[in-house]
């Protein structure tokens, strides 16, 4: 499907749930009294659906290690765990718009560089002019967010 619209909305949607997650999994590790144990349940909710999705939709795989796979491809999972670790611990004491604006910041610099060298298999699109000036506006944006919550 390369209906642009629906991928625009799908996108739309998945970084709302960004910072709902992360305010979610904050109280809830408040309630418990523990972040850790916030994001081991929600690391546990989130591999039941996962694996669930994977036997419904693909079967049982064949294997999870292609031997021409690089190593690095699988830290992802490490970076999701410190995220929403950092996100559960942090939110509490910094806000959820803080906490999320400096997120959205480091996402933007991460998928600029991504993009610009073409990393890890990504599509490459090099930082132009355009891109560098719509960069620095979400950055004065999102310092702006920042730094309204923290007058208040």
């Amino acid at each position: 499907m390369h209906n642009t619209l629906f991928y625009i909305i799908l996108m739309l949607i998945a970084g709302l749930g960004i910072p709902t997650m992360a305010a979610l999994n904050a109280g809830l590790g408040g309630k418990l009294h523990s972040p850790i144990l916030a994001v081991s349940i929600l690391l546990t909710v989130g591999l039941a659906i996962a694996f669930t999705l994977l036997l419904v939709t693909e079967g049982i795989p064949k294997t999870i290690y292609p031997p021409e796979t690089p190593w690095y491809l699988y830290l992802g999972g490490a970076l999701f765990v410190f995220y929403i670790l950092s996100v559960t611990w942090g939110i509490p004491k910094f806000g959820v718009a803080n906490a999320i604006g400096l997120v959205l910041f480091g996402q933007l610099i991460a998928m600029c560089t991504i993009d610009h060298f073409g990393l890890f298999g990504a599509i490459k699109y090099e930082m132009d002019i355009k891109r560098l000036c719509g960069l620095i506006l979400m950055g004065a944006g999102i310092f702006l967010v920042v730094s309204k919550s923290t007058n208040g």
